[in-house]
């Protein structure tokens, strides 16, 4: 029989107290006439059964009585999932993020096999392969089962025929880099190694995004023909619309053919499968033994070079991978202050219907029935939050595109699938158990009749409890001010950082001419469109490069000094005459470069930035000076300002300006391609005459990437602006619901302490001592938050020290500023309660009681 009272508590003790004792005497009768075997199996299936069937009836009674007392308390529900969504909400969208971007496997077979190999220079740094790099270490390594390489960039090209020019973004790839990546296409073939040889015929792989705009659907694009920069190409395959690879805005793949035989040009990047069976440490071992041999077989071009292996998700630099880390962090703050509120509120209801507990309690209801009726209401109340908050995370977290990496082989946005459900409901069941258990069991088992006589019961008990959970609202929001605030000044410091160069009024634009151009054609061009763009209303002066500033990281050449050991690397980039009078680039010595220097019999010569004169030449003028890039000398004949060409956040290399005109054979991708005009006007309202210049003058030519070159320095900041939004947006929710919760509390307090009051005042107490009592007891809330949330938000600070450009997480002005809005919160909450207790009439309060 023991056992199976123990197995009657599957049932609800209200049902147990009603029917136990029955149950057991039938049980017992049974256990005389029937076989042991098939009673216990009869009695366990008959018990779980109707358990199952108690439960959900009893909640089907709860949840009808949850939804009539919440719909008779309309401002207390609706405040309620206001807060449980808010903080709900906000929580599912940065997990979205998180998972998105840290957390969920690579759209790949096998994702965790695959690595990217890179040089690794004698600074630290990382640089792409080289072709013939790349070359060896296909063939010395015995890590990899595959190993293919890509142009580290995509290279955007005119694809005509049939109305406006479209231009996709094409990616230069082996064909190991699909079989490493072991990713077919939906439609087709993929590229095969005979597509990779020089007198094969020109194919390409397209997107399915591109194939459905042109042919209508993947397979129609089968076999069909696109000329790419005048080129045919037959369309051997589509791949899948999921696939990203390299980046997220490819939309060709093409064959690699030949990519040069110089160890100086690190333009590729390498992708590759390990072997099943090796680690990561094995291959970097393995790999370090071919450095060694490349090192000694190339003791100029490979001194001191390494190869450094990593897996593709850690290319994320340390401050791409906090950024939605931080937004977590600060969305989990949040909904603990949010669920805290809940908390206090559930507390405030619990303590003001106490004489209805009591009335239930006198008229025969179990304890254990009323705290599951209460656990019902708070279950009915998070789960409405949690629903509310997953359609706000679906609609916030396209905006959150901003934090997602580039580099990354994955789409902008973050899908919304079962592990975000699963996420939402999991929140859902610990905000349900972590802050609505509390307030129905403290409720429950301590349902007194007294309490039929009066409502000020446990007033104190109630007061400190609310009084803890407000602190911790208040601790929470320091740490959100303190955050948001270090981004803020982080953020106002990235865009403080010196770009070298004038953005405002620059309009820039591209029109990329085919690879294979003559270079004479080329500059008939360039001076065609440049003399047109310069003859427009307002225009100032105009130049083409080979990519603005900030926009492509690629093109860093060794330069040598003839004769002598000296050496570094130089971010080379081709330009015509008025460049840097464009961009507003500071001449510091010498002369610009002009059309004499682009005519076929003049010597070649170079400007170069301050830096690079002070590393080549650190105790001699510049000028007048012999470099050599690419075997040929080159003289320079002037010194510029340095440029931030890296982004704002990066330590910009070396800078070299060479004519357009004199582009090497071997650095033709590197032949100016973006068009840059500067105008007294409003630069964007040049585009349209822009465009009509460059189809006028090639009508097969399309104008791409058309922004002004504010907003190209402005993107620079966008993942931090989004960032700083979020906690801002954050931050300020706290404040509110923070200042909510005090007046909650003091309001609270009031209403169980106007007896006190009447009687303090009755005694001569003034109605200022009255107000200074209730003020003093918010403002010491908030100073005791203030002190402790300070060092929480210390250590916050110092997890997000990758996102604090220039800003030491301890910065004194960042917290005064919270604690000072932390206090103005406290007084915003304390106000209205205190001078309602200040006005009681003390004869109408000692009488009410």
């Amino acid at each position: 029989m023991r056992f199976y009272r123990l197995l009657l508590r599957l049932y609800p003790a209200s049902f147990r107290a009603e029917y136990g004792d029955e149950m057991c005497a039938v049980f017992a009768a049974r256990r005389r006439e029937v076989n042991p075997i098939a009673l216990w199996a009869d009695a366990i299936t008959d018990v779980i059964i109707n358990a199952v069937r108690v439960h959900l009836s009893l909640l089907q009674d709860d949840l009808r009585w949850a939804a009539r007392v919440l719909w008779k308390s309309p401002g207390f529900t609706l405040t309620a999932v206001l807060v449980a969504s808010l903080g709900m909400g906000a929580t599912t969208a940065a997990f979205t993020l998180v998972d998105h971007v840290l957390l969920r496997p690579l759209p790949f077979p096998h994702p965790e096999q695959l690595v990217t190999l890179n040089e690794i220079e004698r600074d630290g740094s990382f640089e792409p392969a080289t072709p013939p790099g790349f070359d060896d270490w296909r063939a010395m390594n015995t890590s990899f089962s595959s190993v293919g390489a890509y142009i580290g960039a995509s290279l955007p090209m005119n694809l005509s025929g049939g109305g406006e020019p479209l231009r996709p973004n094409v990616i230069v790839a082996s064909a190991d880099v699909f079989k490493t990546l072991e990713i077919g296409p939906v439609a087709g073939r993929p590229l095969t190694a005979d597509d990779d040889r020089d007198d094969s015929s020109p194919v390409a792989l397209l997107s399915t995004p591109l194939a459905n705009a042109l042919f209508g659907n993947p397979t129609a694009a089968i076999g069909r023909t696109i000329r790419l920069d005048g080129r045919p190409r037959d369309i051997v395959g589509v791949m899948p619309a999921t696939f990203v690879f390299p980046f997220r805005d490819a939309d060709v793949w093409i064959p690699r053919r030949t990519w040069g035989s110089s160890r100086s040009n690190h333009m590729l990047g390498v992708v590759a499968r390990l072997r099943p069976g090796v680690s990561l440490d094995q291959a970097r071992a393995d790999m370090n033994v071919v450095a060694a041999q490349l090192e000694r077989a190339y003791p100029k071009e490979n001194a001191g070079v390494g190869i450094g292996i990593q897996r593709i998700r850690d290319r994320m630099s340390p401050r791409t991978r906090m950024l939605p880390l931080a937004v977590l962090g600060a969305a989990f703050c949040l909904t603990l202050i949010g669920c805290t509120n809940l908390a206090s509120l559930l507390f405030a209801r619990a303590t003001g219907r106490r004489q209805e507990m009591a009335v239930r309690v006198a008229v025969g209801a179990s304890r254990e029935r009323i705290a599951r009726q209460l656990l019902t209401e708070s279950f009915v109340l998070a789960i409405t939050g949690g629903v509310i908050g997953l359609l706000l995370a679906v609609v916030v977290t396209p905006w959150l595109t901003r934090m997602v990496p580039e580099g990354l082989p994955i789409g902008a946005v973050p899908e919304i699938d079962w592990r975000v459900f699963a996420f939402a409901g999991a929140l859902t069941l610990v905000t349900t158990i972590a802050f609505g258990v509390g307030p129905a069991l403290r409720l429950s088992r301590g349902v007194d009749l007294s309490w039929l006589r009066t409502r000020s019961a446990d007033g104190g008990r109630s007061t400190r409890l609310r009084a803890a959970l407000v602190l911790s609202e208040v601790i929470g929001t320091v740490v959100l001010l303190v955050a948001a605030g270090l981004l803020l000044k982080a953020m106002w410091r990235v865009q403080a950082v010196d770009t070298g160069f004038r953005p405002e009024g620059v309009l820039t634009l591209k029109t990329v001419l085919p690879i294979s151009a003559p270079a004479a054609s080329r500059q008939t061009f360039y001076s065609r469109v440049l003399a047109d763009a310069r003859a427009l209303p307002g225009v100032t002066s105009a130049a083409y490069i080979t990519f603005v500033p900030m926009t492509f990281a690629s093109g860093n050449f060794v330069v040598t000094v003839p004769g002598a050991l000296t050496e570094a690397q130089a971010h080379t980039r081709f330009v015509t005459p008025d460049f840097f009078q464009t961009l507003g680039i500071p001449m510091l010595r010498g002369r610009d470069l002009d059309e004499r220097d682009d005519q076929p019999t003049s010597p070649p010569v170079v400007v170069i930035g301050r830096s690079l004169a002070d590393r080549l030449w650190p105790l001699q003028d510049a000028i007048g000076q012999t470099m050599t890039l690419a075997e040929v000398d080159w003289q320079v004949v002037g010194v510029v300002g340095d440029v931030a060409v890296h982004g704002l956040e990066q330590v910009a290399i070396p800078q070299a300006y060479f004519p357009a005109s004199k582009v090497p054979p071997g650095l033709s991708f590197y032949a100016p391609k973006d068009l840059v005009v500067r105008t007294s006007g409003s630069p964007i309202a040049l585009a349209p005459a822009l465009r009509r210049i460059v189809h006028a003058i090639d009508p097969e030519q399309s104008v791409s990437d058309v922004r002004t070159l504010e907003d190209v320095v402005g993107a620079q900041t966008a993942s931090r602006r989004v960032q700083f939004t979020v906690l801002a947006a954050f931050a300020a929710v706290a404040v509110l619901l923070a200042a909510v919760g005090i007046y909650g509390l003091l309001s609270f307090a009031v209403s169980m302490r106007t007896r006190e009051v009447g009687v303090r005042m009755a005694l001569g107490a003034g109605r200022r001592d009255v107000l200074t009592m209730f003020l003093r007891q918010g403002i010491v809330l908030g100073s005791a938050g203030i002190i402790i949330g300070a060092p929480l938000a210390y250590a916050a600070g110092r997890g997000m020290t990758s996102l604090l450009f220039g800003v030491t997480p301890g910065d004194p002005v960042i917290y005064g500023a919270a604690a000072l809005l932390a206090i103005l919160m406290t007084l915003g909450g304390s106000v209205r309660p205190a001078f309602r207790a200040a006005s009681v009439d003390p004869v109408i309060a000692i009488q009410s009681e």
